[in-house]
């Protein structure tokens, strides 16, 4: 018991979208955040909504470029389901102007692909550090 004493933690629920299934995966596998766990995976932002409003994840990676509803469009209805949600977009599309609009929409931060296993740890741990 004296172990965990130190972690009262409640741990904050992942969602990660993206087209691909090898950086969902990819994602899934090497995010090593101690609170952080996976609660779920969609391949687009209309699948995203659906599993967002079964498992209320408190932190969601989101692509950008995705078929039936882009990242854009799925984070401004992410947000307005749960304001406070915190989503971090990771993208190959790395102009400012779509990192700009998705900030604008209410995503938290932007990470580039290709991206390091540290990168995305970084990018998570800031994202949820400054929450």
């Amino acid at each position: 018991m004296a172990a965990n004493a130190q972690s009262p933690t409640v741990p904050l629920k992942l969602l990660i979208v993206d087209d691909s299934n090898v950086i969902r995966r990819r994602i899934e596998r090497c995010q090593q955040i101690e609170h952080l766990q996976g609660v779920g995976l969609a391949a687009n932002g209309i699948e995203a909504i659906e599993v967002f409003r079964q498992t209320d994840p408190d932190v969601v990676t989101m692509d950008i470029t995705m078929p039936q509803m882009d990242g854009i469009e799925c984070v401004e209805q992410l947000v307005a389901i749960k304001p406070h949600v915190l989503i971090l977009i990771i993208s190959a599309l790395a102009d400012k102007a779509t990192a700009v609009e998705a900030m604008e929409k209410g995503a938290n931060g932007f990470l580039n692909k290709p991206f390091s296993d540290r990168q995305l740890n970084e990018a998570l741990a800031e994202l949820i550090g400054g929450a």
